[in-house]
């Protein structure tokens, strides 16, 4: 892949929806730079999975740190000009109502919920030449059903998130940037088993209209859609990958 490949950051790429994104863009032709918190074992499996053919790198980085953005342009700028941002980053915190919310928790779910995605986005906007941007945010199902006695604190986080691309695209749209999300439904990923509840895709995901959870493929190929050129008319969307929830 030549150096002129336009280069995309995908935030959490190192499992679930985030490792799904990474893969797939990397095979539309993108330089991928894609973050991840704790797991180098993972990430550096998802950058062979890849092929020695494609440019993924991997970057350690804990997306709440104060230099953050800063680190994650800095490696990309090695790469050449970010073309599109994935912010996918997420964490649900644990399973229950919100008086059971401990602080450190609380801190956590916003700060890498809405407070990165918010300040990466920011900086990549500072640094935004006068080619095309395209953002994409990975929202949530959760934004509309609000997930009582589960985890509402990141519910509204992803509402916020969805906010945000709706304005975020109306007042950047005259620079040539395009600002969408993605509101994936029950995804059958590692994040229910990190909540506390690994079946929790397959017990919900047989109640929507397609009797299913979804893959974290198919909220890849959304987001793929959302990037490229065929959705160029696209911006201040939020695209439902939920099963007809």
């Amino acid at each position: 892949m030549g150096e002129s490949a336009p280069v995309a950051l995908v935030t959490g790429g190192s499992r679930g929806i985030g490792a799904a994104i990474v893969t797939r863009l990397a095979c539309e032709g993108y330089q991928v730079l894609f973050t991840h918190s704790s797991s180098p074992e993972e990430a550096a499996a998802v950058v062979a999975s890849c092929g020695a053919d494609a440019s993924v790198t991997a970057l350690q980085q804990d997306v709440t740190e104060d230099a953050a953005a800063s680190r994650e342009l800095e490696a990309a700028a090695r790469l050449g000009q970010v073309r599109v941002l994935v912010n996918n980053a997420g964490v649900t915190g644990p399973l229950g109502p919100l008086v059971d919310l401990a602080d450190d928790d609380l801190a956590r779910v916003v700060g890498v919920n809405l407070l990165a995605p918010v300040t990466l986005t920011r900086e990549v906007l500072r640094r935004h030449d006068d080619g095309p941007l395209s953002v994409v945010n990975v929202s949530s199902v959760a934004a509309r059903t609000g997930s009582p006695d589960e985890y509402v604190v990141y519910a509204a986080t992803k509402a916020a998130l969805e906010t945000l691309t709706v304005g975020l695209a109306k007042e950047t749209a005259a620079r040539g940037v395009r600002v969408n999300a993605v509101s994936p439904g029950f995804i059958d990923t590692t994040i229910h088993a990190r909540a506390g509840e690994p079946g929790r895709a397959f017990r919900l995901g047989a109640t929507v209209p397609l009797a299913r959870p979804g893959t974290a493929d198919e909220v890849a190929a959304a987001v793929a859609w959302l990037v490229s050129d065929e959705s160029r008319y696209v911006t201040g969307e939020v695209l439902h990958v939920s099963g007809g929830v």
